[in-house]
């Protein structure tokens, strides 16, 4: 184990400083476009307006025979699109893959100083991280990279699940863990094909009560993976972020899932397609009421110390830091979303 001086060294020399703490970025859907195809590389300047972070994936839903052209594409959409306050990632392909180690030269080498943040598919363990970290320390070092490249790591792997917490613990550079429920589900071995929300068939029901229809409740196969990932995230002082919801065909379901996930901690979700950006948008900005109400919490209590009432519900020091993770989080929403900052009296 490093020690603590040691832990916050760059790994080659004239590579940049790892942050002591992670930059403060609005980050409420990782919006991903497939950058092979020209057609959508074109949209993303609008993107840059309408999403949080724009992301170049280059691993699944990437053809084997469009890997280099998703990788040139993307290079060309860094390169050529200025993203201001949005955030710009790439999703590699995965280590044991034959086309990671020219992802990650080339992208370094191309677009090293406009790349926020490298998404890395199925981790299974801290020495994964600890690979990427040294070779993008050495990249960056050698291209003359001014800000760390940050990692963001996918859990999608029983074993990935398994050493969570050492995974977040890994490195400086880790960003945060997305939710990946489809891989993850094949390697369960889970009976599902549905990538994210819940199954009709993983239920329990009522008690009989005489001859009375027993009614059956659903319930969330993802519960104690993202409570998990979210406690490993948090206790680093990284972001936890549910990942994708596959149809779209159902946007109720993808807003309830994706509802789950902020009020267990997720800062964010994957945007897969157009139409799930706003639902993102909604669900992980703070609903203005809720605001207002943590809002008169804080003013009650200046000090967070202390009792108070407040429409007949005591606050104390709990409910404060709660309040103050709401307004927090609605002082950054509002610092790029002028209608909610209205809404939200900041």
């Amino acid at each position: 184990m490093k020690s603590p001086r040691s832990f916050f060294k760059p790994l080659a020399i004239g590579a940049p400083e790892p942050f002591r703490e992670l930059p403060v970025r609005l980050e409420r859907m990782i919006h991903f476009v497939p950058p092979h195809l020209e057609k959508l590389r074109a949209k993303v300047p609008d993107l840059v307006r309408q999403v949080d972070v724009v992301l170049g994936n280059l691993e699944d839903a990437i053809p084997a025979d469009q890997k280099v052209a998703a990788r040139r594409g993307f290079i060309k959409m860094a390169q050529e699109v200025d993203y201001g306050a949005t955030g710009l990632w790439t999703r590699v392909n995965c280590l044991n893959s034959p086309w990671i180690l020219d992802d990650l030269t080339e992208i370094v080498a191309e677009a090293g100083n406009k790349l926020d943040v490298i998404m890395l598919p199925k981790v299974e363990g801290p020495w994964d991280i600890h690979y990427l970290d040294q070779l993008l320390a050495q990249l960056e070092a050698r291209h003359g990279i001014a800000k760390p490249i940050l990692i963001h790591a996918i859990l999608e792997t029983a074993e990935g699940v398994k050493n969570v917490e050492a995974i977040a613990l890994a490195s400086p550079r880790m960003h945060g863990m997305s939710l990946g429920p489809a891989d993850l589900a094949a390697s369960r071995g889970m009976k599902t094909t549905r990538v994210g929300g819940g199954h009709p068939d993983y239920a329990v029901l009522a008690d009989p009560r005489g001859d009375a229809p027993r009614t059956a409740f659903q319930q969330d196969l993802w519960h104690y993976t993202v409570a998990k990932m979210v406690d490993a995230c948090q206790s680093a002082g990284i972001k936890a972020f549910y990942g994708p919801f596959g149809d779209f065909s159902d946007p109720a379901a993808c807003e309830a899932q994706f509802r789950n996930a902020f009020l267990m901690g997720c800062l964010g979700a994957w945007s897969l397609h157009p139409t799930q950006i706003d639902i993102a948008k909604r669900v992980f900005s703070p609903d203005p009421a809720e605001v207002q109400f943590a809002a008169r919490i804080l003013d009650a209590m200046p000090d967070g110390t202390g009792a108070v009432m407040i429409d007949g519900k005591m606050q104390d020091d709990a409910t404060w830091k709660q309040a103050k993770v709401i307004v927090d989080l609605a002082r950054l929403v509002a610092s790029k979303d002028p209608a909610l900052a209205a809404a939200y009296g900041l």
